[in-house]
């Protein structure tokens, strides 16, 4: 009795046995072709991250090693199975969370992915954050990044990519920055691309590095201000600025007055060494140390008047003869170019912002920009590409100043012509190059640029400008904006395309204003009395710098104007008091003589 019992038992054992090992050879098929799907799916373009690869394959792996070892015991727990069957659940959860693949066409193709943002982490290196809706086919897997220069148009033709990165509708790269180095990517724009038909296959627009200021060794902004009153100095009377109450001032710096072919002081940057004029160099040190030793903020005005100097890639190509204007287009527009003014911005911001040579919070890069014929010369094109020619300057000069000084403002500057039809003069209207400067700037990556606007009286010598004007209205297509009509360029800069990275109005100033006394002494002190009342109601003007602190006898020879707070002798005008007091508790006492020539009380 007892071995009919235990053979009963020994055979149950046996065909107990028979069933785990039929069943584990089931689940060990199972686990086999999901590790087939998921290397079929590898292979024929696998489009997860590979952090959920690795997971996905740990678990499939550990699931048939436990499949295994259970091959060769008695019977299989229930954990075991457990292990398997969430194992294929992940796999077949991931499956379907897969972004869908979209065929690539001449429509979807150009601007398939889309660049979300290209900034400085805070490793200090380039991250360029890439989304799209769904996952492109294309030859493997990958998303390719490509660096461009500023003056490249898509793609060059057999370059390679600096990076690559599995394929999904949100990631991103990372690359090496190289600040200051030959190879630095501080001023390139960087692009997306899929490799079709073993070709690289642009799928996004370009973008630059938005955010310079991430590497920047100072940040230096500024000091605080009671007012808005500024002034170009006369640098032999600086002393007199104290007594003023001066709280800004302009101060020009012409390339070809600090350039030298060797010698000075040497400051080599991508890779290449150029030299500044020690002496002059200098100069400069110690006459911005004692503005801001007076408590003067310093706007610094770069000039490319070196179109024939040791430096002529600074010039732009279309920019080195034919004309006698004084200043010239920058050059962006080949390699030579684009590092010539990086290094000089470079070197300008690093010196002047908090290296113990005085202090420059404002930069204002070139000077009335939309007049190419008088003063931004390039020969005669049409308004669009003239203005991305600029823009690509600035933004160099831009990225090389904020990656010194995170906290400088850096400006386009513009005249008082705003839609007045100046093409017949060979110029463009300020409204034309602003409007093309900003969408170009917004389309490549918006930077916090300002504007440096000139409202004159139109023309110069209409010290009056509040007298009824066929040039100056209250509209958006006024022909000029004058201190009259100043509202219409602020109201402009309001609007939603015009307005910072972080959805406010834009830094203004006024770098320059300024009114004759060729009429009368009286005429000249009411017009800037009112004219700064105007700008403080505003409420929109940074600050303005008055032209200019001496009477300049050249301007009075050419043109006729008397702009100075004083003659050229030295002589004090009735505008000086007016000036001296207009922002302190004596305003009412020093303007009230202006009500009567203005017509009104302001």
């Amino acid at each position: 009795m007892e071995n009919k019992k235990r053979r009963r038992r020994t055979g149950k054992k046996a065909r107990r046995n028979r069933i785990i090992v039929i069943l584990s050879g089931v689940l060990a098929a199972f686990a086999i072709v999901l590790v087939g799907a998921m290397i079929g799916w590898l292979i024929i373009g696998d489009n997860k991250t590979p952090e959920e690869e690795a997971l996905e394959q740990e678990a499939l792996f550990e699931a048939s090693l436990e499949v295994e070892e259970e091959k060769n015991e008695e019977f299989i727990n229930e954990s075991t199975i457990d292990a398997i069957v969430k194992a294929g659940h992940n796999v077949s959860e991931a499956l379907s969370k897969r972004p869908a693949t979209v065929e690539m066409t001449p429509e979807n193709t150009a601007e398939f992915a889309t660049i979300e943002s290209c900034s400085i982490n805070e490793s200090g290196k380039v991250e360029v954050s890439v989304k799209s809706e769904g996952i492109p086919k294309s030859d493997d897997k990958y998303y390719y990044l490509f660096e461009e220069a500023t003056y490249d148009e898509g793609i060059v033709e057999g370059s390679e990519p600096i990076a690559r990165i599995y394929k999904n509708d949100d990631t991103s790269f990372s690359v090496d920055l190289n600040k200051g180095a030959a190879n630095t990517r501080l001023f390139s724009k960087f692009q997306v691309a899929v490799k079709m038909d073993d070709q690289y296959v642009s799928i996004s627009h370009a973008k630059y590095i938005t955010n310079p200021g991430a590497c920047a060794g100072y940040s230096y902004g500024g000091m605080q201000h009671k007012s808005i009153k500024g002034l170009l100095p006369d640098p032999l009377r600086i002393g007199e600025l104290a007594d003023l109450g001066c709280e800004y001032a302009t101060y020009n710096i012409p390339l070809n007055h600090i350039l030298v072919t060797s010698g000075g002081i040497p400051y080599s940057y991508g890779g290449v060494t150029y030299h500044f004029n020690s002496q002059i160099i200098n100069d400069y040190d110690t006459l911005f140390k004692r503005l801001n030793g007076m408590g003067i903020d310093v706007a610094a005005i770069i000039l490319n008047n070196a179109s024939t100097s040791a430096y002529p890639e600074i010039t732009h190509p279309s920019a080195r003869s034919g004309s006698t204007a004084p200043y010239y287009m920058f050059n962006a527009s080949n390699e030579s170019g684009v590092k010539a003014l990086a290094a000089i911005g470079s070197f300008l911001a690093n010196r002047y912002s908090g290296s113990g040579h005085g202090n420059v919070s404002m930069w204002i890069i070139a000077n009335e920009v939309n007049a190419r014929r008088e003063y931004n010369y390039m020969t005669h094109t049409d308004v669009n590409t003239y203005t991305v020619a600029f823009t690509r300057a600035f933004r160099v000069f831009y990225n090389a100043i904020k990656s010194q000084n995170s906290a400088a403002k850096v400006y386009i500057p513009i005249d008082q012509r705003w839609t007045y039809n100046t093409e017949k003069t060979g110029d463009y209207d300020a409204k034309d190059v602003l409007d093309i400067f900003a969408s170009s700037l917004s389309e490549y990556g918006n930077i916090d640029w300002g504007l440096a606007a000139h409202p004159y009286s139109f023309p110069n010598g209409n010290t009056a400008f509040w007298k009824s004007s066929k040039y100056v209205n209250h509209t958006e297509t006024t022909p000029c904006i004058t201190m009259e009509n100043i509202e219409v360029l602020t109201n402009y800069m309001k609007k939603p395309e015009m307005l910072d990275t972080s959805g406010n109005v834009r830094s203004i100033i006024l770098s320059e204003i300024g009114y004759s006394s060729a009429s009368g002494q009286a005429l000249q002190a009411a017009a800037f009395a009112y004219a700064y009342v105007k700008m403080e109601q505003n409420g929109y003007i940074d600050a303005l710098m008055l032209s200019r602190q001496t009477d300049a006898g050249d301007e009075i020879a050419a043109l006729g104007l008397a702009l100075g707070l004083q003659t050229t002798g030295g002589g004090k005008k009735q505008i000086w008091n007016v000036f001296k007091y207009i922002d302190t508790d004596k305003r009412n006492e020093v303007i009230s003589f202006a009500y009567d020539i203005v017509g009104k009380t302001f």
